[in-house]
């Protein structure tokens, strides 16, 4: 995907087995943050956290967030 035009933010995850880590996530052609996301592992699991309702703005003028929490959902083995 060409983040050059629909930008990028940081996914906040604020629990789970990753609470605390941070992500660059691009957005989604319509410019909205993604849904949900998927994290995989070295260790054949993936991490699924869903967009929670924390919003950060780098500035007042901004129309984008630069941060969006996001809630553990479940781990998939593959």
């Amino acid at each position: 995907m060409d983040t050059s035009t629909t930008g990028s933010y940081t996914a906040k995850l604020i629990d789970g087995p990753l609470e605390g880590k941070t992500v660059a996530t691009a957005f989604l052609e319509s410019g909205d943050p993604q849904p949900r996301i998927e994290l995989k592992t070295d260790h054949g699991k993936r991490y699924v956290y869903s967009r929670g309702a924390g919003l950060e703005f780098a500035s007042s003028d901004d129309d984008r967030p630069s941060a969006v929490d996001y809630r553990f959902v479940e781990t998939v083995f593959d």
